[in-house]
């Protein structure tokens, strides 16, 4: 008998091979919105359309600036993977699905540890009505966020920075 790879980690792979398509010179990360056993939608992190990737210009401004992961997005040319796959993505077909999301560092290809949606993303999240996000941590270990718990502990409330 052939051992199959299990789904979730089936559907992280996916996101992870989306994620080679980011342009950004800190973090490449994928995401695979999926619902009913469906891909919906995928994103990765890249500049708005028509403009300049980091990858082109080959300057990271939050880098320059050594802001920690987690703050100061509004600084970011990238338009981040979540995002990307919520935009490409019909609102009716996302209430009640699952995102896919796997990150690698761009310098050394490991993943990264602790990884999560970022505030902006977790609202973004939040209003597409998506239940669960995956996480992956390695190439088979994973968390499952339900997306309530970002609803309960609003991190907005109390001015928590980063992740």
């Amino acid at each position: 008998m052939v051992e199959r790879r299990d789904k979730m980690n089936y559907y992280l792979d996916l996101a992870e091979t989306v994620s080679m398509r980011s342009t950004c010179l800190r973090r490449k990360y994928g995401a695979v919105i999926v619902k009913n056993d469906e891909v919906i939608s995928t994103g990765y992190v890249g500049a708005p359309r028509g403009r300049k990737n980091c990858t082109d210009t080959l300057v990271c401004i939050r880098q320059e600036m050594n802001i920690p992961r987690g703050e100061r997005y509004e600084l970011c040319r990238s338009v981040h993977a979540e995002m990307n796959a919520i935009i490409s993505a019909p609102r009716d077909k996302m209430i009640g699905s699952a995102m896919f999301l796997a990150g690698v560092d761009a310098q050394t290809g490991e993943y990264i540890l602790g990884s999560n949606s970022c505030s902006m993303c977790k609202r973004v999240i939040i209003n597409a009505g998506i239940e669960k996000v995956y996480i992956r941590d390695t190439k088979d270990e994973y968390r499952v966020i339900e997306v309530q718990e970002w609803i309960d502990n609003d991190e907005s409330l109390d001015g928590t920075r980063g992740y």
